[in-house]
């Protein structure tokens, strides 16, 4: 969950991970496997809809009172595997992450005025004491989604080959929004990050990308090797035309990027990553069009 998107518009990718049910101790798995039986389970759509309902009462409710007891619902050969909403612990993650922004990177974050005017200064005071005390008692806790605001970042593409890439057109008589993902097991995730940052690094100096990998790896070893790793682009379909969406190959530029690296081909390489920074530069430009 992302508060920024939240406050200003849901257009956020998301990567997620399904644990299957044996990887939750009692009595979480049980709650999941009855959860996997209904008939219909909320969908991304459901769980922003309730997000921005929070913001709706004055003062806004910017972390909810209680932890989700929803999640995303997927079958791997027949197995069920769940993604765990925690919509409470991803609102104090990205409460955090938007005062981190602001002293960062302050013209890339809601003004001062316009943030206490939204979520006033109290109610961020609170939440960060709350989930100070939530950490306390939690102090393994981590989440099984993560959420970027008007991009994809690079190094999620890393985790996917081209070939798992899902796109499916909107259909607007049916009221049904266009669908654009990448699903991959867990150890082939793995095994991708680990031959991308070794590439970097016989390459290239250290810098953002390898930490970013470095980053997302970690969280990676954080869950079930039978896991599944889900890539989706959530909202941001909902401002790529369709001609865009279906010539969209991100995370095959990635991968031929990577490939050029290693075989030292640095203008190879280049050319991949123009391709892919030029496409994803015109998505956050829209971020600041009117």
């Amino acid at each position: 969950m992302s508060v920024a998107s939240s406050v200003l518009v849901p257009y956020a990718s998301y990567l997620r991970v399904y644990e299957p049910l044996g990887a939750f101790p009692e009595p979480e798995r049980g709650h999941w496997a009855q959860y996997a039986r209904r008939a219909e389970t909320p969908t991304a759509q459901d769980e922003l809809r309730r997000s921005l309902a929070d913001l709706l009462p004055t003062p806004p409710v910017p972390v909810p009172v209680q932890e989700s007891g929803d999640a995303f619902v997927a079958y791997v050969d027949g197995v069920v595997v769940v993604c765990p909403w925690r919509t409470r612990m991803r609102a104090w993650l990205a409460l955090d992450e938007l005062g981190r922004a602001g002293e960062a990177e302050p013209g890339r974050s809601l003004p001062g005025p316009v943030l206490d005017a939204m979520l006033p200064p109290v109610v961020r005071a609170q939440a960060a004491a709350d989930h100070e005390r939530w950490r306390e008692r939690n102090p393994d806790a981590r989440p099984w989604i993560r959420t970027a605001v008007w991009q994809v970042p690079v190094r999620w593409f890393t985790l996917f080959s081209d070939e798992e890439r899902e796109y499916v057109p909107g259909d607007p008589e049916r009221g049904a929004a266009p669908v654009f993902r990448y699903r991959t097991p867990m150890v082939q995730a793995r095994r991708r990050l680990a031959r991308a940052l070794r590439a970097l690094r016989e390459s290239i100096d250290e810098g953002p990308m390898t930490e970013g990998l470095v980053e997302v790896g970690r969280w990676l070893e954080e869950f079930h090797p039978r896991a599944l790793v889900e890539l989706d682009y959530g909202g941001l379909v909902h401002v790529l035309s369709a001609e865009l969406l279906a010539a969209d190959r991100s995370a095959a530029d990635v991968a031929e990027g990577i490939a050029a690296l290693k075989d030292g081909d640095g203008e190879a390489a280049s050319e991949a990553y123009g391709r892919l920074a030029e496409r994803w530069r015109s998505v956050r430009n829209l971020q600041f069009a009117n």
